[in-house]
């Protein structure tokens, strides 16, 4: 009796120490994954595959969720009950784990379910070579949106991500260039998310185009006008305007009467909008004088 009593106690002491031993076990591989989720490929492991363009973004988890936040509960508190790490999640089940050149949009529908929202009518802003001065606007007129003062776009922007088939399934290394191939997670996540940005808009909408390139302030093969201008919806869109801004002190390559201008309200004309365009929007024009102040175009009035 007294030696299967201890024989009892042996095994009971075998089965806690395997215990343990598999729960630290775990313990480690949860953090080895973790870090390998955050800070990219162990030495030692596969090589990925390599491209021309920067990598994921560092940190890209935090960056996300981070905005996320920010957006639902400061800028929008309106959005509060969007649930972000959902969006985060769906965001990286896009890409984790693929081949970045065969990303398709169906993989960010989920996404785009998740993360869209409505925007006002007569606030939608679209743009075409006009990046900075078109948020410094919106920044300034918060009753304007473009596609990166909504929720997809302030997550995403400035932001790089792709996958990779090898573990960990997130390239921190490198991704595609467009010219590498076109169905990689970025291009396609931008086109997917401009689509839905211009099927939402309503009533009148302004688009804000570069009159100082030289090559025409309208491009068919920009977002807006292969994308963009081909979603907005003439049942829910009344009108389009058109800002066209020049440089201050630049090369006034084309005005509302150009040829690329033309070639714009002929595409317009045939999905029957009204069309309106002004040269030099003069609250654009302003926040442009903000940095040239004594320029004569910025002058408020001017001799005879």
């Amino acid at each position: 009796m007294p030696f299967q009593h201890g024989s009892a106690r042996t095994r009971q002491r075998t089965v806690l120490l395997v215990g343990i031993v598999v729960l630290l076990a775990g313990l480690v591989l949860a953090v080895v994954l973790a870090s390998i989720l955050t800070h990219g490929r162990p030495e030692g492991s596969p090589e990925m595959l390599k491209w021309k363009d920067r990598g994921t973004t560092k940190n890209l988890q935090e960056v996300i969720l981070g905005r996320c936040y920010n957006y639902v509960m400061a800028r929008r508190s309106e959005l509060g009950d969007m649930d972000c790490l959902k969006i985060w999640e769906s965001l990286k089940q896009a890409f984790i784990y693929k081949n970045p050149c065969n990303i398709t949009p169906e993989d960010y529908q989920p996404l785009m379910e998740l993360a869209s929202h409505p925007i006002p009518c007569n606030k939608s802003l679209f743009w075409s070579k006009t990046n900075d001065l078109a948020h410094r606007y919106t920044k300034s007129n918060q009753n304007f949106f473009t596609l990166e003062d909504t929720l997809l776009g302030y997550m995403a922007d400035r932001v790089s991500w792709c996958g990779d088939p090898s573990a960990p399934g997130i390239n921190y290394e490198s991704c595609p260039k467009r010219s590498e191939c076109e169905s990689n997670p970025v291009s396609v996540f931008w086109k997917l998310a401009s689509k839905t940005f211009a099927e939402t808009a309503c009533g009148v909408v302004q688009v804000m185009l570069n009159g100082s390139i030289e090559a025409g302030a309208f491009k068919s093969s920009s977002i807006f006008g292969s994308i963009e201008i081909f979603n907005l919806n003439p049942d829910k869109v009344s009108a389009v305007h058109i800002w066209l801004m020049h440089d201050i002190g630049g090369p006034q390559s084309e005005s509302c009467s150009g040829y690329s201008i033309k070639r714009l309200k002929s595409i317009l004309e045939e999905r029957n909008f009204q069309i309106t365009c002004e040269d030099n929007y003069r609250p654009v024009q302003l926040l442009q004088c903000v940095h040239n102040p004594d320029h004569t175009d910025c002058r408020l009035c001017t001799s005879s």
